[in-house]
């Protein structure tokens, strides 16, 4: 044991005692272990920063259920939902019954009728030129901001309002915030999917680039173990010190991955999308995962060291590397990329939220892409052999391949998996987009319409006036619906909504055709019973029936026609996306002529000019100014759009990190390269070789594996993508335009991260190159 540690310590003073040399390896290593630490240590902070952002919304949630009559110490408070360039901004009413009324997380006085307070994100943008449109949409007298602890995170768009308009029946009553527990309803067997997948396909590159790290440089550290076999050490203490070289570079890589993490927490937060941000103390590691990297990182890499010494024979007088003109052989390799369709067989047989089918997945997409970096080399090599002829620089390429392509191709693998895994990744995530996306609504006459208005006396007219004096609307109409219940029943199940508004209006809520003033019509979706014609029902609300007896007569009486005419629910409307639902009526004002009643609910529709950019943004501060809780929004928008919407900002944000850490990674590898190879390039401008011959060369050299290996990620990608689609039952789909956007992307970071180091390549052929210890 003490002879093992002595040879390790000794591999540890070889790699920071080597000279000028020495410590450029030393810091490659280092600096190549540190970038895939810095990833580890991020994605091992995730379940961190969401319990964090988690904390602080239960912090300030809100308990419906609760039974109070008002008092001290209480408050009335609704919640109030908005947006403003697609960019959600949610706040809440607050009507203090008490002085003593409980505070908000992060408010630190009670608000007057009128005050509000806002988040710093909302209040820069709120004094920005871009917060035009949204300025005095709650009001102008901001009294201050949120606290951190009232926050998900630093960019969340938040406010709270002072109000006096709420009525136990129009809000909650609390008496404090917090302490909601949200019901475990399990994941959703596509949502774990798709976090498997992205797991898979952010973390397994990191763990490439990691493995080729730890072999920078090992062509010198294998002739001075030569020279340490030529004073005496054995194989097994060469292995030995080569495993404490490469533990140092670990150890020290650990370093540097630990210092970048921490100077990107400082500014992570800021940077990410809205709904994803959080605040620098949010991001550290849980302690488990950050101990399993601390003890797995240097393994492996000691691990990858010995592999691949295995592979060199070191002798006193010198290194032999390959004893013969062997090929790489293929077969074997298939055995991955095999076992990993066999084991993503749930894909095919159905998901569910069971261990053992992450198990199996996770484990099935390991396999396949890792199936990709063992067939590139195979590839690479295959096809240099059956290159010929060319420029000066293509030859050098092509024969610097043939020699030894294992030390460009560990490189471009990781990019290969990369790149596979996201145009897997995409092809989910638009084929859930495909499956799920709504018809197009018809908005040749309306553009938006503003919900959850409370009616009231005089509503239409209020609303119609408020909203026609907005910037950019250019016609408004309303929708008013009220219950209606067959006269002499009294079951529940037997009410009917009615719609009453112009036949403009009536063309949104149905698929009808020619429509006049008296016209009545009858929503019929799949499944659902159509009322029978010549029914009198009583308009008002159905609970006023059960009440005392003239509130019942109150009630107007109405008929409908038997010339009411039956049709489908609006392509694109919330009934046609829930794929069924009650039938409906919908009437025009003649039909309904001298009824009178009290409506349940407003809708107001709205046409935008096209013109004015900001027009819906507008409309939705007018909105907010006759009451916080209406909600304006496109009629075009799309559920599901808006749900992947979070779904699409973590894998911009996860590509955008790993394809920075491709950048750094090659950029690194290309600057280790050049430093192995520099005697030879000083060799060859000695000869007479122009520079830039040498310079076409090496991004020759870089192009041929990396086309290759796009190539192979886009087959494998494009495969892997069609078996998770086929999962979740969407139609099978390709991208072209995404596919060819990540691999364009991915080999535009790889040239020019190589480009970058060509000024090393000028300075290492200088004359003085040619020296040699």
């Amino acid at each position: 044991m003490r002879r093992r540690l002595t040879d390790l310590t000794l591999g540890v003073r070889l790699s920071v005692g080597g000279g000028r040399s020495g410590w450029a390896r030393l810091a490659l290593i280092a600096v190549g272990v540190g970038l895939g630490v810095t990833m580890l240590l991020v994605a091992a902070s995730i379940p961190s920063v969401l319990d964090a952002r988690g904390e602080r919304a239960a912090a300030r949630s809100v308990e419906s259920a609760q039974e109070l009559t008002p008092g001290s110490p209480t408050l009335l408070t609704a919640e109030v939902r908005s947006v403003f360039h697609d960019e959600a901004i949610n706040g809440r009413l607050l009507q203090p019954e008490d002085g003593d009324a409980p505070l908000p997380p992060g408010v630190t006085r009670q608000l007057a009728p009128g005050d509000v307070v806002v988040s710093p994100a909302l209040e820069r943008l709120l004094a920005s030129d871009d917060g035009a449109a949204l300025r005095g949409r709650w009001g102008d007298r901001t009294v201050g901001t949120i606290g951190a602890e009232g926050l998900a995170g630093p960019g969340e768009l938040t406010f709270y309002l002072g109000t006096d308009r709420l009525t136990a029946e129009t809000a909650n009553r609390i008496q404090s915030f917090g302490g909601v527990e949200m019901p475990d309803d399990g994941v959703d067997p596509v949502l774990m999917l798709l976090a498997l997948v992205g797991m898979v396909v952010l973390l397994l590159p990191v763990a490439i680039f990691v493995s080729t790290a730890v072999r920078f440089g090992s062509e010198h550290r294998d002739r001075r173990l030569a020279a340490v076999r030529l004073v005496g050490a054995d194989v097994g203490a060469t292995r030995r010190i080569a495993a404490g070289e490469t533990l140092a570079g670990a150890v020290l890589g650990l370093l540097v991955g630990t210092l970048l993490f921490l100077a990107i927490g400082q500014v992570a937060g800021y940077v990410v999308p809205a709904g994803l941000t959080f605040f620098p103390a949010d991001l550290r590691p849980v302690p488990v995962l950050a101990a399993l990297i601390v003890l797995l990182v240097p393994v492996t890499t000691v691990l990858v060291t010995l592999s691949a010494l295995r592979q060199v024979l070191v002798e006193p007088l010198g290194v032999v590397r390959l004893s013969g003109r062997r090929r790489r052989r293929f077969w074997w390799r298939l055995i991955f990329p095999a076992a990993g369709l066999a084991l993503l067989h749930p894909l095919v047989t159905g998901l569910d939220d069971a261990p053992e089918t992450q198990i199996m997945i996770v484990a099935g997409l390991v396999f396949l892409l890792t199936g990709v970096a063992l067939v590139l080399p195979w590839l690479v090599e295959a096809t240099v052999h059956r290159l010929r002829g060319g420029t000066v620089a293509w030859d050098l390429a092509v024969r610097r391949l043939q020699l030894d392509s294992g030390t460009a191709v560990r490189a471009v693998s990781g990019i290969a998996v990369s790149v596979a895994g996201l145009i897997a990744l995409q092809g989910l995530v638009g084929a859930i987009g495909a499956l799920n996306a709504e018809a197009q609504a018809d908005t040749r006459t309306f553009q938006a319409a503003v919900l959850d208005i409370d009616p009231g006396a005089d509503t239409s007219e209020v609303w119609v006036r408020e909203l026609a004096g907005a910037r950019g609307v250019t016609g408004v109409d309303t929708l008013t619906s009220v219950w209606a219940t067959p006269d002499g029943s009294s079951a529940a199940d037997d009410e009917i909504l009615v719609g009453t508004g112009t036949c403009e209006v009536l063309a949104q809520e149905a698929q009808i055709g020619t429509c006049a003033d008296g016209d009545v019509f009858v929503v019929l979706p799949d499944g659902a019973t159509a009322p029978a014609a010549n029914t009198s029902y009583l308009l008002g609300d159905p609970g006023a029936e059960a009440g005392p007896a003239d509130d019942a007569d109150a009630l107007a009486t109405w008929t409908l026609p038997a010339s009411a005419e039956t049709v489908a629910p609006p392509e694109g409307g919330v009934t046609a996306m829930n794929g069924g639902g009650p039938a409906q009526i919908l009437a025009t004002p003649g039909a309904l002529a001298g009824a009178s009643f009290a409506p349940v609910s407003v809708t107001t529709y709205v046409a935008l000019d096209p013109a004015q950019p900001d027009a819906l943004d507008h409309l939705r501060t007018a909105a907010a100014q006759v009451d916080p809780v209406a909600y304006a929004s496109p009629i075009e928008q799309r559920g599901i759009t808006a749900a992947l919407g979070g779904i699409r900002q973590v894998l911009l944000v996860g590509t955008v990190a790993l394809l920075a850490m491709v950048g750094a990674s090659m950029l690194v590898n290309v600057i280790e390269q050049l430093r192995e190879r520099r005697r030879l390039l000083a060799v060859l401008v000695a000869f007479g070789t122009r520079r830039r011959t040498l310079s076409a060369s090496v991004l020759y050299q870089v192009a041929i594996p990396v086309v290759l290996g796009l190539a192979l990620a886009v087959v494998t990608g494009s495969v892997l993508a069609v078996a998770l689609q086929t999962a979740v039952e969407a139609p099978v789909r390709f991208d072209w335009a995404g596919v060819g956007a990540t691999s364009g992307v991915a080999a535009l970071v790889v040239l020019l991260t190589t480009a970058a180091g060509l000024p090393l390549l000028w300075r290492l052929t200088r004359p003085e190159g040619l020296r040699s210890e």
